[in-house]
């Protein structure tokens, strides 16, 4: 059989860059190079998608995070990009060599490359969101992942909101807005936010990894942790917070089908699991199994499956929970199309600690990618 070619899609032009490629050098390593022929993709912070002479190599957030941050201006040398045409047929990336970025135009060299399946690794706006989704939709290419609506659904936490509520299942009170309502009717927002209760979680409607997030104690704090969340996103979620908060995650994997993983427990080495507790302090922790009694992790993989299914999620996700300490009630927090996917990243040991490793998981995924694309293969595009 020939190998398949994968492309793996990760950086990405959003908070969560850094994140996005220790993904991608987790998958790029862990690929079966017998069954499988990879090609990196990089998607700069300013949008431009590239094919790198090298693949990355660091495997953990904290690395890439930490490198960037000590890294200092770099002269441009050559640059292959690489440009998806929005149609079906032919070859997937359009490759334009460019020896010197700052040669006069008429040097470049096009090139084509046809892809068999693409595995996107992108965290946050503008990969996770539904966009590069929609792309690869155009292209008519399998990708791993929830589709389109799922995967927009799944970045805003207010609609996602709506529909975990529609369905039945049980979320903290919440409140919304965008950023017009906080410049035109400052007092009313927040009024409605503070009759949720103190304290109050403030975040960014479309973003993860807990960027942009704060934790407000006090009515006078209320004011700057909106600001900080409308930096990163025109839409605003507040949510009252959980009494005495255990943070517990489930993996889900599947199309139609979909199955649970055990359940872990995040214990964040800050007073919340916030970007710096998740990718920087060695003092934060996870368990794996979580402990939970029978009843409890039932209740949290029936409820995984449920809010898969509620936004029709495909291929995989992880599900965030809040267990009130105090009183024992279960509160879905929120669902990632896209999760962590380096080797340490939940989700991956979530599926590890269910007897499924970290390669097979990465298997698994491009399997479900191609099964979905041929089912929607079959559907008729035209009423003629």
């Amino acid at each position: 059989m020939p190998k398949l070619r994968v492309g793996v899609i990760y950086g990405g032009r959003s908070g969560e860059h850094e994140v996005s490629i220790a993904s991608g050098a987790s998958i790029l390593k862990h690929l079966d190079r017998d069954k499988y022929e990879a090609v990196p993709v990089k998607i700069e912070k300013d949008g431009r998608w590239t094919l790198p002479e090298r693949a990355p190599t660091s495997l953990s957030a904290a690395e890439v995070i930490e490198g960037v941050r000590a890294a200092s201006a770099r002269a441009i040398g050559p640059v292959r990009e690489a440009l998806m045409p929005a149609h079906p047929g032919g070859d997937t990336l359009i490759t334009v060599d460019r020896p010197d970025p700052s040669a006069a135009q008429g040097t470049a060299i096009v090139t084509g490359l046809a892809l068999d399946v693409v595995f996107p690794v992108l965290h946050g706006p503008h990969g996770e969101d539904g966009t590069v989704q929609g792309l690869l939709e155009l292209a008519n290419v399998p990708y791993v992942g929830p589709g389109v609506m799922a995967s927009a659904v799944g970045m805003d936490k207010v609609t996602m909101k709506v529909l975990f509520e529609a369905r039945g299942l049980p979320v903290t009170p919440w409140y919304g807005f965008v950023a017009a309502e906080w410049r035109t009717r400052r007092a009313e927002v927040t009024t409605r936010a503070l009759e949720l209760g103190l304290p109050l979680f403030v975040k960014p409607a479309n973003l993860g990894s807990s960027v942009g997030i704060s934790k407000v104690k006090s009515a006078e704090a209320l004011p700057a942790a909106i600001e900080d969340a409308l930096g990163f996103d025109r839409k605003v979620i507040v949510e009252a917070g959980v009494p005495d908060a255990r943070e517990i995650e489930c993996a889900v994997l599947g199309n139609d089908d979909p199955v649970a993983s055990v359940a872990g427990e995040v214990f964040p080495g800050r007073e919340f699991y916030d970007y710096e507790a998740k990718y920087l302090d060695a003092a934060s922790r996870t368990a794996i199994p979580a402990d939970l009694t029978a009843e409890q992790l039932a209740e949290v993989r029936r409820l995984s499956i449920a809010a898969f299914r509620a936004i029709d999620a495909c291929g995989m996700s992880r599900v965030d929970f809040l267990l009130s300490g105090s009183t024992g009630r279960l509160v879905l927090n929120e669902i990632n199309t896209i999760p962590g996917f380096t080797t340490i990243s939940m989700f991956a040991k979530l599926w590890e600690a269910s007897g499924l490793t970290y390669p097979a998981l990465v298997d698994r995924l491009i399997g479900l990618a191609i099964e979905r694309h041929q089912d929607k293969q079959r559907l008729r595009t035209s009423a003629l």
